[in-house]
């Protein structure tokens, strides 16, 4: 227990010393009313001594004084008596004691005013005069064994009885150090019993509460970004989504989108949501494995599906299965069995702008549709990117070449704060390939990841940030780990004896996850130990692309993320998106007291900085503060 009894070892300290302090007084006014009961005994004695010692002398019976007074005197422990008259010794007896004392008491007496008659005896302390016997050491044994049982019972009783309030502070501490789930479970050892009770119903409704929140978020955002009769994106989330996959309308990497659009059927537009429901499951079925790749109701009778990262082949497979898997679901009450359903694609590459490929696609499921037959059209795009072209050997072999030649360098955007100062660094990888030129991250980080490169990137970047970019500069830099890292032992292995060499760093990295990652793979055991040992490395933990998928946000906090990045699809041009305001306001006040800091990523203009800030987003990156730009490297 972190509280180490404090309070037990307070009250239980107290409690013994306030014993101890009775038993103290006790015994001292013990020890002296004993003393003071053999002084009144000795005083009696000599009193009585005195008044035969009178009695004779007026009797002028000196004599016979004399005879009993010494054995008396033996009797008494006496050491000296004497009498005396006007200065001079009548009587004078120095009686040889059995036992020596150290300490005497003088007693003195008048016999008789007139005659000056004094009477001087010495006596030894009556105290010293007892000495205990075996019985009387077996009676304070036995007294003070029955005390230091009764003792030790209270002690035990005492400290069954305070570690209740021990269970209840234990508990009250996880409560403030924000360990909610730990807190909330069952203890029946708190005591007092109400209190007990009464904090784990309230931790029970937090808990409700939280996810109440979580569930009222996701409402809000698929009522936002949800088709309501099939529950798929609906047209905004298409919009979010492909501005996701491009930076200023103009597509990052190469990629096919695709448009599947039935034709009226005779039951009307219950029919027509069940054809669009059962299309979607089957769509999704083909390209669930697809990073990015997403599906989406664009019209009423109409779906589009966007899957990045596909050369011209693969698009043109996928399109004949899309149409075949589709066609192969019961259709009921369809006007013409040859001639309802369409699928027309776009392939896109690098560089070519949303708008435009969006029309393309519509013209090609128009061409279609001219064909008057269940079929699909490729719109033919003409030369391709010899870069997209490269089989999966040939990336392959020019990955493992730069990590061979360790041609991976990084690039490094500023994330600044609400008030524009340098809070974080985040990492880029980018490639050169033989002949010294650039190569695009959406070309390369794609196949590394299909031939399982991935982990050995990563390492090799983050030994560079940690060994040549962070010995030199004291700032905190923000690296990414895929999947493939996160769960490869090796890579793990590696990780924990780096940062464990590496302490006081550790301190300085932020590691990013995509939320995509933690939502499809949330239950996977090595992805929750990897996370939780980067966090108890010192390491923050940042989700990364919130926002990209319409998923609840729970996960934020039962994986203690610190830092939560708003995806670009959702920032760009927010100023003018009232869903997208919407939807950070739910999710900045499901965090609310939460230690989460919420980033924005791509921020582009004024406008959109100024709409975050105002919707409580306290650090953002993006074209607006500066680009990624080479590190300089030690």
């Amino acid at each position: 227990m972190k509280l180490t009894k404090i309070l037990t070892k307070k009250l239980t300290s107290f409690w013994m010393l306030s014993l101890s302090a009775v038993a103290f007084v006790f015994l001292l006014t013990a020890a002296i009313s004993f003393i003071q009961l053999t002084y009144s005994f000795q005083q009696q004695k000599v009193t009585e001594l005195h008044q035969i010692v009178t009695e004779h002398y007026h009797e002028e019976d000196l004599q016979q004084l004399t005879v009993w007074l010494e054995p008396m005197l033996q009797a008494f422990h006496a050491s000296e008596f004497e009498l005396t008259r006007n200065g001079e010794s009548l009587i004078r007896l120095e009686p040889k004691a059995s036992d020596s004392f150290n300490y005497y008491k003088r007693y003195r007496f008048e016999i008789d005013a007139k005659e000056q008659v004094m009477m001087l005896i010495s006596l030894p302390q009556p105290y010293t005069l007892h000495s205990p016997d075996w019985y009387e050491y077996l009676t304070l044994f036995i007294g003070l064994s029955a005390i230091g049982m009764f003792v030790r019972f209270g002690y035990g009783w005492i400290s069954r009885e305070v570690n209740g309030i021990e269970v209840l502070a234990a508990r009250s501490k996880q409560v403030l150090d924000g360990e909610y789930k730990a807190a909330s479970e069952v203890s029946r050892k708190g005591k007092p019993i109400v209190i007990n009770r009464a904090l784990t119903k309230l931790l029970h409704e937090l808990e409700d509460a939280k996810k109440e929140r979580g569930r009222f978020d996701k409402f809000i955002r698929s009522n936002t970004f949800l088709d309501s009769d099939t529950e798929i994106g609906n047209h905004i989330f298409f919009a979010n989504r492909l501005d996701a996959l491009s930076n200023h309308q103009v597509m990052i990497a190469h990629g096919v989108v695709m448009l599947v659009e039935f034709d009226e059927f005779d039951s009307g537009a219950a029919s027509v949501s069940q054809a669009m429901v059962a299309v979607s499951q089957a769509v999704n079925k083909l390209i669930e494995n697809i990073p990015d790749s997403f599906i989406a109701r664009r019209r009423k009778h109409q779906l589009a599906i966007v899957v990045p990262q596909l050369s011209l082949t693969e698009a043109d497979t996928l399109a004949s299965r899309v149409l075949n898997n589709c066609l192969a679901l019961p259709m009921d009450d369809v006007v013409e069995e040859d001639n309802y359903l369409h699928v027309g694609a776009a392939f896109y590459k690098s560089g070519d702008v949303t708008s435009q490929i969006v029309e393309e696609a519509e013209m090609a499921l128009k061409a279609a549709q001219l064909q008057r037959i269940n079929t699909w059209f490729m719109y033919d795009k003409g030369v391709l990117d010899s870069e997209i072209a490269k089989g999966s050997v040939r990336w392959r072999s020019f990955l493992e070449n730069a990590l061979v030649a360790k041609r991976f360098y990084p690039l490094v955007q500023t994330i600044v704060d609400s008030d524009e100062k340098l809070l974080y660094r985040e990492v880029f990888t980018r490639a050169h390939d033989a002949n010294g030129s650039d190569v695009r991250a959406t070309l390369f980080i794609p196949m590394a990841n299909k031939c399982g490169l991935m982990p050995q990137i990563e390492r090799q970047m983050l030994t560079l940030v940690m060994q040549q970019i962070m010995s030199v500069s004291k700032d905190t830099y923000c690296v990414n780990l895929s999947f493939d890292s996160l769960t490869s032992r090796a890579f793990v292995r590696w990780l924990q004896s780096t940062l464990l060499e590496h302490r006081p760093l550790a301190q300085r990295l932020v590691f990013e996850v995509s939320e995509d990652i933690i939502v499809k793979h949330q239950s996977h055991p090595m992805l929750i130990k990897t996370l939780d040992m980067i966090r108890k490395m010192g390491a923050k933990l940042a989700v990364d692309n919130v926002g990209q998928q319409v998923v609840g946000t729970h996960y934020i906090q039962e994986f203690h993320f610190d830092l939560v990045k708003l995806h670009r699809s959702i920032v760009r041009e927010i100023h003018q998106r009232s869903e997208n305001q919407l939807f950070i306001r739910s999710l900045i006040g499901g965090l609310y007291r939460a230690e989460v800091q919420v980033l924005a990523e791509g921020v582009g203009s004024f406008e959109e900085w100024q709409t975050l800030k105002i919707l409580g987003v306290s650090a953002a990156q993006g074209e607006y503060f500066g680009s990624a730009q080479p590190e300089i490297l030690a």
